[in-house]
C-alpha cells in the first residue's frame, strides 16, 4: 500500500491564509462572486470564537482541500452531532482521495468526542460529491424533509 501524496489534519489559525483560498473557490463553485478578504474574515471569525472546526488537506507545498464542521445536538436523541457544511477539494487535487481523506478525518473526530452522527446537505446535482459520500458510508434521508427559511 503506497502512503498517500498528502496529509489530513485538524486546521488551525495559522492555517488561515492556506484555508482562505479554498474556502473562496468553495463559494465560487456555489455561485458565489470571490471575495478573498470577506472568506478569511469569515474563517477568521469561526477560529476566534470557536465555532468550527476545520481538517485541511495539504502536501509539502499546496493545501489541497479542507471540509469544516459546526458541533450541534439532537433534541430527540439528547446527544452531540456536526454538520459538516462544507467540503472542497481543489481541482487539482480531484481523484486523489482528498474527499474521502477529508471525510474520514471528521468522522473520526466526531466519535472521538462522542458524536451520534454527521449530517450534511449537498446540490441535488452534485453527483460527484454523492458518490464520494456515498462510497464513504454517508446515507441519503428518505425520511425527513428538509426546509429553509430566508430572513
Amino acid at each position: 500500500m503506497s502512503k498517500r501524496p498528502f496529509t489530513v489534519r485538524q486546521a488551525t489559525i495559522e492555517d488561515l491564509d492556506r484555508i482562505a483560498p479554498l474556502f473562496d473557490a468553495y463559494r465560487q463553485f456555489y455561485r458565489q462572486p470571490s471575495d478573498l478578504d470577506r472568506a478569511r474574515r469569515f474563517l477568521l471569525e469561526r477560529f476566534a470564537h470557536n465555532q468550527s472546526i476545520l481538517f485541511l488537506a495539504a502536501n509539502d507545498s499546496d493545501a489541497l482541500g479542507f471540509t469544516q464542521l459546526y458541533p450541534s445536538f439532537s433534541s430527540v436523541s439528547m446527544a452531540r452531532i456536526f454538520i459538516l457544511n462544507d467540503l472542497f477539494v481543489a481541482p487539482e487535487a480531484r481523484g486523489l482521495g482528498v474527499g474521502s481523506a477529508l471525510l474520514a478525518a471528521a468522522a473520526e473526530y466526531a466519535r472521538r468526542l462522542g458524536a451520534i452522527r454527521l449530517v450534511l446537505s449537498t446540490e441535488v446535482t452534485n453527483r460527484t460529491a454523492q458518490s464520494v459520500y456515498e462510497g464513504g458510508g454517508w446515507q441519503r434521508d428518505e425520511v425527513f424533509y428538509v426546509y429553509n427559511l430566508p430572513l
